[in-house]
Formats: structure tokens, sequence, C-alpha cells
């Protein structure tokens, strides 16, 4: 059955424009929004350009929606004065405007970050303790926190999706074990939607690759079965990437290059290089 109307935030970002023409599948009505203009939207579709660390406008955005898929926010590691607002103030002001409207599931855009520090030889269940990588990383811990608070105190459901490497096709060694497809992430979606009863949840959003460092176990009850795998492409990346040191701390750790970023508010131009290259 669809639903009358879903909140998209981030509709211009890279995810939000893959996943938006899989969306009239779901509602009847999409309502995009995102800071940049949008001008090619379908009939089905609606666009309002907004800031989302403006509360009431928020709240005028998720009026009459179902469930709200929130991906806006600064998707890589950035300084804190960017990352307050966009990914600390947005989050909050997301569950603010669920709560002031009193009925949308959502679906919260996290990141596989928040367990950078941990080993790749540790397969991960959902319900481990938080390791973030980056201050970035920390800012989708924090959302996944506010998700528990809002469904504990307020009733508010919420499946976090810990991204992986979401890409056309995945672009290094790391990405055979980290990559999802836009279909799989799709699916996803609308299991979050379809279940009876979400609670507060979390899941790695990770295709089905052959090598993989995330268990899905504790999620099983969404009824979510990727289908797509990075493993088409391992030949390919092995002969164009050279042999990886082990005793590398991004190659130790899940976070990748991630784990070896400084601190992003020190103003070195190597640093800020660093950072850059690591994106």
């Amino acid at each position: 059955m669809k639903h009358n109307r879903i909140l998209l935030t981030g509709a211009a970002g890279s995810l939000g424009t893959a996943l938006r023409p899989y969306l009239g599948q779901l509602a009847e009505h999409v309502r995009l929004t995102d800071i940049k203009p949008l001008t090619d939207h379908e009939t089905h579709e609606e666009f309002v350009a907004a800031d989302l660390t403006d509360l009431d406008l928020f709240i005028e955005l998720a009026r009459d929606c179902d469930a709200v898929i929130h991906l806006s926010g600064i998707p890589v590691e950035d300084s804190w004065s960017r990352l307050l607002p966009a990914n600390i103030t947005g989050v909050y002001n997301l569950y603010e405007a669920v709560r002031a409207n009193g009925r949308a599931r959502v679906i919260y855009a996290s990141t596989n970050h928040v367990m950078g520090f941990y080993p790749r030889t540790q397969r991960l269940q959902v319900s481990v303790p938080f390791r973030p990588d980056t201050l970035y990383a920390a800012t989708k811990c924090f959302g996944e926190s506010l998700a528990s608070l809002y469904h504990d105190k307020f009733g508010i459901e919420t499946l976090s999706i810990r991204i992986g490497s979401f890409r056309a096709a995945p672009e290094d060694r790391r990405m055979l074990a980290t990559w999802v497809s836009a279909a799989d992430t799709f699916a996803l979606i609308e299991r979050a939607l379809a279940v009876p009863s979400l609670g507060n949840s979390a899941v790695y959003g990770v295709s089905a690759n052959a090598e993989s460092w995330w268990d899905n176990g504790e999620a099983a009850f969404l009824g979510w079965a990727p289908r797509d795998s990075a493993e088409q492409w391992r030949e390919e990346l092995f002969a164009r990437e050279p042999v990886q040191d082990p005793c590398d701390r991004a190659v130790i750790y899940q976070g990748g290059s991630y784990v070896g970023f400084p601190h992003p508010d020190d103003k070195e131009a190597a640093v800020v290089a660093e950072i850059e290259e690591g994106r």
C-alpha cells in the first residue's frame, strides 16, 4: 500500500538524487527539500528550498508526511563550525518537527564510520558500542542517540541506516566489503516503511558482498535481503591497486582513510589537503 506523502531531505545530494526515481513507488506525493535548488522534479514531486536549521520551517515541511527520509547534512569530515548546524542542529530539528506533527516514521542516514575504529578482523553486530573515526562520525552517533531518546520518550520510530560506500561501483579494495547499491538501499527503505513495527533500530547499509565486516542478524525482522554484490569488481580493483601494507591503520581499521584524518579544525594547508584527498 502506498503512503500519501514522504519527505526527502537532502534531495539534491548524490544519495537523494539516486533514490528519487524509486520513491514514487512508495508514496503518491514526495516532498523534496534541500538548501540547493532543484528544478527537475516530476509531477508527483514538490520541492521546497530550505535551511533545516530553521525549526519552524522544518515543522511545516514535515506536516502531513507519513515518513521522513533524512539525508540532509554534511556527509564527510569537515570543520566543527560546519558540522554543528548541519549535522547536530539539523537532526535535532528533524525530531522536533516529527514530534510536533505526531506521525512520521524516520529513516535516518547514519554512516558505517560510527564503527570506524573497530578492526577489520572483528565482525560487528548492530548493537556493539560506537567507535567513531571522525568528528563527522561522532555527529552521526549523536543522531542515532537522539533517535533512541525520541523513541523511548515520545514513541517516534526510526531506522538508522549505517550507510557503507554508496557508489555506482566500488572504487577501491575497502569498498569490496562496504559497497552498497542504490537498488539495495531503496529495498531497505521500502522494508523499513512496510514492517508493522519498527521501534528504534539500526542496520548496516551494505550490499550482499562476498567480503563483509558487519552482521545484520539483529535487523532480520526487516526482511531485507540485498541482491547486489561488489564481487564482480574484485579482480579489477586488485589489479589496479598496489598491495596494501597490513600495518597501515587505514588497512587495520574498518574506517579506512578516515581513521588517519587529522583534526579538521587544524588550519594548516597540509591538513586540509589530506582530508580532501581522503574523501
